[in-house]
């Protein structure tokens, strides 16, 4: 049984990262950052313990794409952290920032071989260039690049972030309580993606695969008399309008299950559950916007929409060209790359008896290439 636990961060925002993809759902390959970093340390500490922080509403994502523990992080790293060291069960923890991608498996080796001079094990780099802090030039011989990983004695570490003073690094809070700190050499290659720029310096990264994922989605609404009727995102002219928990527009329901399908990120109802009282009568249109935002968060561009509407009533030819536009607008695509189609049943079945109108979607998404701007 193992002495050590791995702990990774990757519960920030990526708020300096500015391009639409979260930077720890960078795909590397097919992998997403977070996971490709875990698993890169995990070949290293074959038998150490693994415990993610992720955001809260990121978790169920992340759980379907691996066997780790996942715990929720807080608003700041210190408080993820925090969160994470409460399921640690072993003497030591290494901690480090999904950031950091290419951390070099001697760096590992060297904090372990080290584990035992101090509460906390550090990698540190020298500075060669001159340091002025403010007007004062200060002795950079004096001055140390912080690195992670970092190993500490796990108990330690709990009782030095039990402090509502925020530390951005391990071993300033297990310093702040009196605790040692013993530093080693770090690495270059451990440098932390913080900038967009900063990830295409990166030697150990992958360009994402190239494939094209394909979803398609199916959804169902009865008509309810005396309620607006929109479709495709687009106020249609009817006496009725469709029975449902938010607005009812059936077709951006299932071009929203077609999205989620192509990215392989579960459906609607796990997304925007109808428990959900905040979605009580909403714009349809607003939950594409909700999709498509996450879809790019976790690292998908949106290639192209095709959607076919089976429907009696109402005529929905005089609406299509509108409901392609607005369609395209949400999904941050050319108009061309949308089509709407509309069908009937030749009055069989319900949708033939005009009690409602059904919908099938089918939608196609790509990783965002990063590689290649």
């Amino acid at each position: 049984m193992s002495d050590l636990t791995l702990v990774l961060l990757a519960a920030g925002n990526s708020e300096r990262f500015k391009v639409p993809v979260k930077k720890q759902w960078l795909r590397i390959g097919h992998d997403p950052l977070w996971l490709y970093v875990t698993n890169r340390i995990k070949a290293s500490l074959p038998n150490a313990n693994i415990i993610l922080s992720g955001h809260a509403n990121e978790i169920p994502f992340m759980t379907s794409m691996c066997d780790y523990t996942v715990v929720a992080g807080g608003k700041t790293r210190q408080q993820s952290l925090k969160n994470a060291l409460k399921e640690v069960k072993t003497p030591y923890v290494m901690v480090t920032d999904i950031a950091r991608a290419c951390i070099d498996p001697d760096l590992i080796f060297r904090l372990i071989a080290a584990k035992d001079s101090a509460d906390t094990i550090v990698p540190a780099l020298d500075i060669h260039d001159t340091v002025v802090y403010d007007t004062v030039t200060i002795e950079r011989n004096l001055v140390k690049r912080i690195q992670t990983p970092q190993l500490s004695r796990t108990e330690i570490l709990r009782r030095a972030l039990e402090t509502d003073t925020e530390y951005t690094d391990e071993s300033s809070a297990v310093v702040a309580i009196g605790g040692t700190r013993h530093f080693i050499l770090g690495d270059e290659r451990a440098a932390k993606i913080t900038h967009a720029s900063d990830i295409t310096a990166l030697e150990c990264l992958s360009a994402p695969s190239n494939i094209v994922f394909t979803g398609n989605g199916f959804d169902v609404h009865p008509f309810e008399e005396g309620k607006p009727m929109v479709l495709g995102g687009v106020e249609i002219e009817s006496t009725f309008g469709f029975k449902a928990h938010s607005d009812g527009d059936v077709a951006i329901h299932a071009l929203i299950d077609a999205l989620l399908g192509a990215a392989c990120l579960g459906d609607i109802g796990m997304l925007f559950p109808d428990t959900d009282n905040s979605y009580k009568n909403i714009d349809s249109k607003e939950l594409l916007r909700l999709c498509v935002l996450k879809l790019h968060q976790f690292g998908f561009v949106i290639t192209h929409a095709d959607i076919t509407v089976i429907a009696q009533a109402p005529k929905i030819a005089p609406y299509k060209d509108h409901m392609r536009c607005t369609l395209a607008s949400l999904l941050h695509i050319p108009t061309a790359r949308v089509n709407v189609k509309a069908t009937t049943t030749e009055h069989l079945g319900f949708i033939g008896r005009r009690e409602g109108v059904g919908v099938i979607a089918t939608a196609s998404v790509h990783y965002f290439d990063w590689k290649n701007g």
